[in-house]
Protein backbone atom coordinates (compact mmCIF):
# COMPACT_ATOMS: atom_id res chain seq x y z
CA UNK A 1 0.00 0.00 0.00
CA UNK A 2 1.40 2.99 -0.89
CA UNK A 3 0.91 6.37 0.89
CA UNK A 4 1.45 9.80 0.67
CA UNK A 5 1.14 12.91 3.20
CA UNK A 6 0.32 16.38 1.94
CA UNK A 7 -0.65 20.20 4.24
CA UNK A 8 -1.52 23.21 3.28
CA UNK A 9 -2.74 26.59 4.53
CA UNK A 10 -5.50 27.08 1.96
CA UNK A 11 -7.30 25.37 -0.30
CA UNK A 12 -5.15 26.00 -2.98
CA UNK A 13 -2.49 24.98 -1.78
CA UNK A 14 -3.97 21.61 -0.93
CA UNK A 15 -5.28 20.95 -4.25
CA UNK A 16 -1.67 21.74 -5.74
CA UNK A 17 0.08 18.94 -3.18
CA UNK A 18 -3.00 16.82 -4.45
CA UNK A 19 -2.28 17.21 -7.79
CA UNK A 20 1.48 16.65 -7.41
CA UNK A 21 0.99 13.61 -5.13
CA UNK A 22 -1.61 12.30 -8.26
CA UNK A 23 1.39 13.23 -11.03
CA UNK A 24 3.37 9.97 -10.41
CA UNK A 25 -0.09 7.88 -11.44
CA UNK A 26 -0.83 7.59 -7.50
CA UNK A 27 -4.77 7.24 -6.94
CA UNK A 28 -5.60 6.68 -3.48
CA UNK A 29 -9.07 5.87 -2.52
CA UNK A 30 -8.59 6.99 1.30
CA UNK A 31 -8.08 9.91 3.20
CA UNK A 32 -7.46 11.10 6.79
CA UNK A 33 -8.11 14.88 6.41
CA UNK A 34 -7.39 16.36 9.72
CA UNK A 35 -8.09 20.13 9.13
CA UNK A 36 -8.64 23.36 11.06
CA UNK A 37 -11.88 24.93 11.36
CA UNK A 38 -10.17 27.69 9.96
CA UNK A 39 -9.91 26.28 6.78
CA UNK A 40 -12.80 25.72 4.63
CA UNK A 41 -13.05 21.87 4.88
CA UNK A 42 -15.96 21.45 2.89
CA UNK A 43 -14.05 22.36 -0.14
CA UNK A 44 -11.00 20.48 0.50
CA UNK A 45 -13.41 17.41 0.80
CA UNK A 46 -15.12 18.36 -2.63
CA UNK A 47 -11.54 18.59 -3.86
CA UNK A 48 -10.67 14.54 -2.61
CA UNK A 49 -14.69 13.95 -3.45
CA UNK A 50 -13.75 14.35 -7.39
CA UNK A 51 -10.61 11.94 -7.23
CA UNK A 52 -13.22 9.73 -5.81
CA UNK A 53 -11.43 9.59 -2.54
CA UNK A 54 -13.04 8.64 0.60
CA UNK A 55 -12.55 11.23 3.23
CA UNK A 56 -12.20 10.59 7.18
CA UNK A 57 -12.30 14.05 8.64
CA UNK A 58 -12.05 15.89 12.00
CA UNK A 59 -11.00 19.25 12.67
CA UNK A 60 -8.71 20.11 15.20
CA UNK A 61 -6.74 21.89 17.73
CA UNK A 62 -3.42 22.01 15.72
CA UNK A 63 -2.31 19.30 12.99
CA UNK A 64 0.77 17.97 11.52
CA UNK A 65 2.30 15.47 8.53
CA UNK A 66 5.70 15.60 9.92
CA UNK A 67 8.03 16.66 13.50
CA UNK A 68 6.75 20.19 13.20
CA UNK A 69 3.17 20.83 14.60
CA UNK A 70 0.87 23.49 12.77
CA UNK A 71 -2.18 25.60 13.47
CA UNK A 72 -5.03 27.18 10.72
CA UNK A 73 -3.81 24.25 8.32
CA UNK A 74 -5.20 20.96 6.51
CA UNK A 75 -2.96 17.81 7.59
CA UNK A 76 -3.99 14.60 5.05
CA UNK A 77 -2.78 11.36 4.81
CA UNK A 78 -3.20 9.65 1.60
CA UNK A 79 -3.65 6.12 0.94
CA UNK A 80 -4.13 3.62 -1.77
CA UNK A 81 -6.05 0.79 -0.23
CA UNK A 82 -7.94 -1.85 -1.50
CA UNK A 83 -11.48 -0.43 -1.88
CA UNK A 84 -12.66 -3.97 -0.54
CA UNK A 85 -10.56 -3.65 2.64
CA UNK A 86 -12.35 -0.63 4.10
CA UNK A 87 -15.97 0.97 4.62
CA UNK A 88 -16.96 4.18 6.03
CA UNK A 89 -19.95 5.23 8.26
CA UNK A 90 -21.09 8.48 9.17
CA UNK A 91 -23.76 8.28 11.92
CA UNK A 92 -25.24 11.82 13.71
CA UNK A 93 -25.58 11.09 17.27
CA UNK A 94 -29.46 11.12 18.72
CA UNK A 95 -29.96 12.24 21.71
CA UNK A 96 -27.44 9.80 24.54
CA UNK A 97 -27.63 7.04 22.51
CA UNK A 98 -23.57 6.66 21.93
CA UNK A 99 -23.42 2.60 22.72
CA UNK A 100 -26.52 2.03 20.50
CA UNK A 101 -25.09 4.00 17.50
CA UNK A 102 -21.46 2.53 17.96
CA UNK A 103 -23.02 -1.08 18.35
CA UNK A 104 -25.13 -0.45 15.19
CA UNK A 105 -22.03 0.42 13.02
CA UNK A 106 -20.15 -2.48 14.95
CA UNK A 107 -22.64 -4.81 13.82
CA UNK A 108 -22.86 -3.66 10.13
CA UNK A 109 -18.83 -3.69 9.95
CA UNK A 110 -19.16 -7.69 11.58
CA UNK A 111 -21.07 -8.57 8.48
CA UNK A 112 -19.13 -6.94 6.44
CA UNK A 113 -15.56 -8.21 7.91
CA UNK A 114 -14.46 -11.56 9.90
CA UNK A 115 -12.23 -9.50 11.74
CA UNK A 116 -12.95 -5.83 11.93
CA UNK A 117 -10.93 -2.92 13.78
CA UNK A 118 -11.86 0.52 13.59
CA UNK A 119 -10.68 4.52 13.33
CA UNK A 120 -12.99 6.79 14.43
CA UNK A 121 -13.40 10.17 15.33
CA UNK A 122 -15.87 11.82 17.07
CA UNK A 123 -17.78 15.79 17.40
CA UNK A 124 -19.65 17.25 19.89
CA UNK A 125 -18.65 18.21 23.08
CA UNK A 126 -21.34 16.11 25.28
CA UNK A 127 -20.17 13.11 23.24
CA UNK A 128 -19.35 10.33 25.19
CA UNK A 129 -16.79 8.60 23.51
CA UNK A 130 -16.31 5.68 26.44
CA UNK A 131 -19.99 4.71 25.68
CA UNK A 132 -19.25 4.55 21.84
CA UNK A 133 -15.89 2.20 22.87
CA UNK A 134 -18.38 -0.02 24.81
CA UNK A 135 -21.00 -0.30 22.14
CA UNK A 136 -18.50 -1.55 19.58
CA UNK A 137 -16.74 -3.96 22.23
CA UNK A 138 -20.13 -5.39 23.19
CA UNK A 139 -20.12 -6.88 19.25
CA UNK A 140 -16.99 -7.18 18.95
CA UNK A 141 -15.24 -8.30 21.98
CA UNK A 142 -12.45 -7.43 23.99
CA UNK A 143 -9.96 -7.79 21.57
CA UNK A 144 -10.98 -5.29 19.46
CA UNK A 145 -8.60 -2.56 17.73
CA UNK A 146 -10.24 0.48 17.96
CA UNK A 147 -8.06 3.71 17.91
CA UNK A 148 -9.08 7.22 17.08
CA UNK A 149 -9.50 10.88 18.73
CA UNK A 150 -12.23 13.64 19.47
CA UNK A 151 -12.45 16.57 17.23
CA UNK A 152 -11.16 19.58 18.11
CA UNK A 153 -11.88 23.84 17.37
CA UNK A 154 -8.64 25.63 17.34
CA UNK A 155 -8.44 25.67 21.06
CA UNK A 156 -11.93 27.39 21.42
CA UNK A 157 -13.81 24.55 23.24
CA UNK A 158 -17.09 25.36 21.64
CA UNK A 159 -18.05 23.57 18.51
CA UNK A 160 -16.14 20.59 16.60
CA UNK A 161 -16.85 18.51 13.60
CA UNK A 162 -16.06 15.57 12.01
CA UNK A 163 -17.16 14.72 7.97
CA UNK A 164 -16.91 13.07 5.05
CA UNK A 165 -17.41 13.17 1.94
CA UNK A 166 -20.96 15.40 1.22
CA UNK A 167 -21.27 14.95 5.22
CA UNK A 168 -20.64 17.11 8.04
CA UNK A 169 -21.23 17.07 11.81
CA UNK A 170 -21.07 18.74 15.30
CA UNK A 171 -22.20 15.79 16.94
CA UNK A 172 -21.25 12.68 14.92
CA UNK A 173 -19.00 9.50 14.93
CA UNK A 174 -17.09 8.44 11.64
CA UNK A 175 -15.57 5.57 11.31
CA UNK A 176 -13.10 3.86 8.86
CA UNK A 177 -13.49 -0.57 9.52
CA UNK A 178 -10.66 -1.93 8.51
CA UNK A 179 -10.37 -5.56 7.25
CA UNK A 180 -7.69 -6.93 9.90
CA UNK A 181 -7.59 -10.01 7.28
CA UNK A 182 -6.25 -7.54 4.76
CA UNK A 183 -4.71 -4.65 6.44
CA UNK A 184 -2.29 -5.00 9.96
CA UNK A 185 -3.66 -2.67 12.63
CA UNK A 186 -1.23 -1.78 15.72
CA UNK A 187 -1.55 0.88 18.17
CA UNK A 188 -0.34 2.40 21.54
CA UNK A 189 -1.62 5.04 23.66
CA UNK A 190 0.99 6.42 26.06
CA UNK A 191 1.18 9.55 28.35
CA UNK A 192 3.92 9.60 30.47
CA UNK A 193 2.96 12.25 33.07
CA UNK A 194 4.56 10.86 36.35
CA UNK A 195 2.27 10.32 39.32
CA UNK A 196 3.46 12.07 42.70
CA UNK A 197 1.95 10.83 46.50
CA UNK A 198 0.22 7.79 47.45
CA UNK A 199 -3.19 6.51 46.39
CA UNK A 200 -6.24 8.36 47.52
CA UNK A 201 -9.41 7.35 47.39
CA UNK A 202 -12.79 9.04 45.40
CA UNK A 203 -14.65 9.78 48.06
CA UNK A 204 -17.67 11.23 46.17
CA UNK A 205 -18.47 11.70 42.31
CA UNK A 206 -21.08 11.13 39.88
CA UNK A 207 -19.91 9.93 36.60
CA UNK A 208 -17.39 12.31 35.09
CA UNK A 209 -18.37 15.24 37.93
CA UNK A 210 -15.81 14.49 40.83
CA UNK A 211 -16.62 16.10 44.53
CA UNK A 212 -14.01 14.66 46.89
CA UNK A 213 -11.03 12.89 47.27
CA UNK A 214 -10.15 11.95 50.66
CA UNK A 215 -13.44 13.78 51.96
CA UNK A 216 -11.00 16.77 50.37
CA UNK A 217 -13.01 19.13 47.61
CA UNK A 218 -10.95 17.75 44.33
CA UNK A 219 -9.47 21.39 43.57
CA UNK A 220 -8.32 22.04 47.11
CA UNK A 221 -6.35 19.30 47.33
CA UNK A 222 -5.22 19.22 43.83
CA UNK A 223 -4.34 23.01 44.67
CA UNK A 224 -2.20 21.79 47.95
CA UNK A 225 -0.47 19.05 45.67
CA UNK A 226 0.76 21.42 42.69
CA UNK A 227 1.43 24.11 45.04
CA UNK A 228 -0.98 26.45 42.53
CA UNK A 229 -1.77 29.92 43.96
CA UNK A 230 -4.78 32.00 43.25
CA UNK A 231 -7.45 29.27 43.13
CA UNK A 232 -9.96 31.65 42.08
CA UNK A 233 -12.73 32.51 39.26
CA UNK A 234 -10.68 35.15 38.40
CA UNK A 235 -7.62 33.41 37.24
CA UNK A 236 -8.05 32.73 33.80
CA UNK A 237 -4.96 30.10 33.49
CA UNK A 238 -5.86 28.24 36.48
CA UNK A 239 -7.83 25.36 34.36
CA UNK A 240 -5.20 25.46 31.95
CA UNK A 241 -2.57 24.78 34.45
CA UNK A 242 -4.53 21.77 36.57
CA UNK A 243 -5.74 20.31 33.21
CA UNK A 244 -2.45 20.32 31.51
CA UNK A 245 0.34 19.99 34.35
CA UNK A 246 -1.88 18.42 37.41
CA UNK A 247 -4.10 15.75 35.79
CA UNK A 248 -5.78 12.87 38.39
CA UNK A 249 -4.41 9.77 37.05
CA UNK A 250 -7.69 6.99 37.45
CA UNK A 251 -5.55 3.66 38.29
CA UNK A 252 -6.65 0.71 37.03
CA UNK A 253 -6.16 -2.77 38.48
CA UNK A 254 -4.97 -4.02 34.83
CA UNK A 255 -2.66 -1.55 32.65
CA UNK A 256 -1.07 1.96 32.38
CA UNK A 257 -3.08 4.69 34.59
CA UNK A 258 -5.34 6.75 32.76
CA UNK A 259 -5.24 10.20 32.61
CA UNK A 260 -8.42 12.76 33.89
CA UNK A 261 -7.86 16.58 34.02
CA UNK A 262 -9.87 18.84 35.27
CA UNK A 263 -11.90 20.74 33.13
CA UNK A 264 -14.21 22.76 34.49
CA UNK A 265 -14.95 24.25 37.90
CA UNK A 266 -17.90 24.39 40.32
CA UNK A 267 -16.90 26.93 42.07
CA UNK A 268 -19.85 26.72 44.60
CA UNK A 269 -18.35 23.42 45.81
CA UNK A 270 -15.19 23.32 44.50
CA UNK A 271 -15.60 20.14 42.67
CA UNK A 272 -14.89 19.69 38.97
CA UNK A 273 -16.09 17.76 35.85
CA UNK A 274 -13.43 15.69 34.54
CA UNK A 275 -12.81 14.27 30.56
CA UNK A 276 -14.23 10.74 31.61
CA UNK A 277 -15.78 9.10 34.35
CA UNK A 278 -14.46 9.06 37.68
CA UNK A 279 -16.22 5.98 39.74
CA UNK A 280 -16.81 6.75 43.49
CA UNK A 281 -14.12 4.63 45.27
CA UNK A 282 -11.70 4.58 42.80
CA UNK A 283 -8.23 5.12 43.30
CA UNK A 284 -5.93 8.12 42.10
CA UNK A 285 -3.34 9.98 42.20
CA UNK A 286 -1.81 13.06 41.53
CA UNK A 287 0.75 14.27 38.72
CA UNK A 288 4.06 16.23 38.35
CA UNK A 289 4.19 18.72 35.28
CA UNK A 290 6.06 16.98 32.63
CA UNK A 291 9.30 16.55 31.49
CA UNK A 292 11.48 15.34 29.13
CA UNK A 293 10.86 11.69 30.61
CA UNK A 294 7.48 12.23 29.35
CA UNK A 295 8.21 12.48 25.95
CA UNK A 296 10.95 10.16 26.05
CA UNK A 297 8.38 7.16 27.36
CA UNK A 298 5.98 8.04 24.18
CA UNK A 299 8.96 7.39 21.55
CA UNK A 300 9.93 4.61 23.30
CA UNK A 301 6.74 2.67 23.79
CA UNK A 302 6.04 3.42 20.18
CA UNK A 303 9.47 1.79 19.30
CA UNK A 304 8.41 -1.40 21.60
CA UNK A 305 5.01 -1.42 19.27
CA UNK A 306 7.46 -1.70 16.25
CA UNK A 307 9.84 -4.58 18.05
CA UNK A 308 7.46 -6.63 19.32
CA UNK A 309 4.21 -6.31 17.03
CA UNK A 310 4.99 -4.22 13.59
CA UNK A 311 8.11 -4.53 11.97
CA UNK A 312 7.24 -2.78 9.02
CA UNK A 313 4.13 0.06 7.99
CA UNK A 314 3.00 1.53 5.08
CA UNK A 315 1.35 4.47 7.10
CA UNK A 316 1.26 5.97 10.63
CA UNK A 317 -1.84 8.10 12.07
CA UNK A 318 -1.67 9.98 15.41
CA UNK A 319 -3.93 11.44 18.00
CA UNK A 320 -2.10 13.74 20.54
CA UNK A 321 -3.72 15.75 23.09
CA UNK A 322 -4.34 19.00 23.08
CA UNK A 323 -2.98 19.06 26.43
CA UNK A 324 0.25 18.04 25.55
CA UNK A 325 1.04 20.75 23.37
CA UNK A 326 0.02 23.12 25.61
CA UNK A 327 2.73 21.48 28.63
CA UNK A 328 5.18 20.68 26.02
CA UNK A 329 5.36 23.86 23.65
CA UNK A 330 8.30 23.32 21.24
CA UNK A 331 9.13 20.26 23.28
CA UNK A 332 6.30 19.07 21.20
CA UNK A 333 8.21 18.58 18.03
CA UNK A 334 10.58 16.34 19.61
CA UNK A 335 8.10 13.89 20.57
CA UNK A 336 6.42 14.08 16.37
CA UNK A 337 10.02 13.64 15.43
CA UNK A 338 10.75 10.83 17.49
CA UNK A 339 7.37 9.13 16.50
CA UNK A 340 8.07 9.32 13.23
CA UNK A 341 11.71 8.30 13.05
CA UNK A 342 10.53 5.03 14.00
CA UNK A 343 9.29 3.57 10.90
CA UNK A 344 9.72 6.46 8.75
CA UNK A 345 6.78 6.45 6.89
CA UNK A 346 3.86 8.85 5.40
CA UNK A 347 2.71 10.43 9.12
CA UNK A 348 -0.43 12.54 9.40
CA UNK A 349 -1.90 13.38 13.16
CA UNK A 350 -3.91 16.14 15.22
CA UNK A 351 -4.22 17.42 18.42
CA UNK A 352 -7.64 15.83 19.91
CA UNK A 353 -10.04 16.93 22.97
CA UNK A 354 -9.69 13.24 24.25
CA UNK A 355 -8.08 10.10 22.54
CA UNK A 356 -9.59 7.02 22.10
CA UNK A 357 -7.33 3.16 22.62
CA UNK A 358 -6.44 0.67 24.41
CA UNK A 359 -3.93 1.86 27.55
CA UNK A 360 -1.16 0.10 27.83
CA UNK A 361 -2.06 -3.27 28.73
CA UNK A 362 -5.22 -2.66 29.62
CA UNK A 363 -8.89 -2.15 28.25
CA UNK A 364 -10.17 0.09 25.88
CA UNK A 365 -10.55 3.83 27.65
CA UNK A 366 -11.23 7.17 26.72
CA UNK A 367 -8.10 9.30 27.15
CA UNK A 368 -6.72 12.77 28.04
CA UNK A 369 -2.92 13.91 27.54
CA UNK A 370 -2.05 10.72 25.71
CA UNK A 371 -0.27 10.58 22.51
CA UNK A 372 -2.30 7.46 20.48
CA UNK A 373 -0.47 6.26 17.46
CA UNK A 374 -1.37 3.76 14.97
CA UNK A 375 0.30 1.58 12.22
CA UNK A 376 -1.07 0.25 9.18
CA UNK A 377 0.49 -2.35 7.15
CA UNK A 378 -1.02 -3.82 3.86
CA UNK A 379 -0.52 -7.90 4.36
CA UNK A 380 0.83 -9.41 1.45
Amino acid sequence: MISKAIKGFSTLEIETHLNEALSDGFQPTLAFAFISKSQDRQAITALMDAKNITVFGCTTNGEFIDETPQKGSAAILLMDMNRNYFQIYFEPFSGNKYKEIATRVAKKANEQYPKPSFLLGISGASADGEEVLRGIESVIGPGVNVFGGAAGDDFNFSETFVFTNRKDSDNALVCVALDESKIDVKGIATCGWKAVGTEKIVTKSDGNHVYTVDNVPVLDITAKYGGLENVTPENNNLLVEIASNFPLQLQREKGDPIMRPGLVVDWSDHSFYTSGTVPQGSKVRFSLPPDFDVIDKVVEGVKKLKVSEMPEADALIVFSCAGRILSLGPLMTKELEGVKEVWNVPMAGMFSNGELGRATGGNLEMHNLTTCCVALKEKN
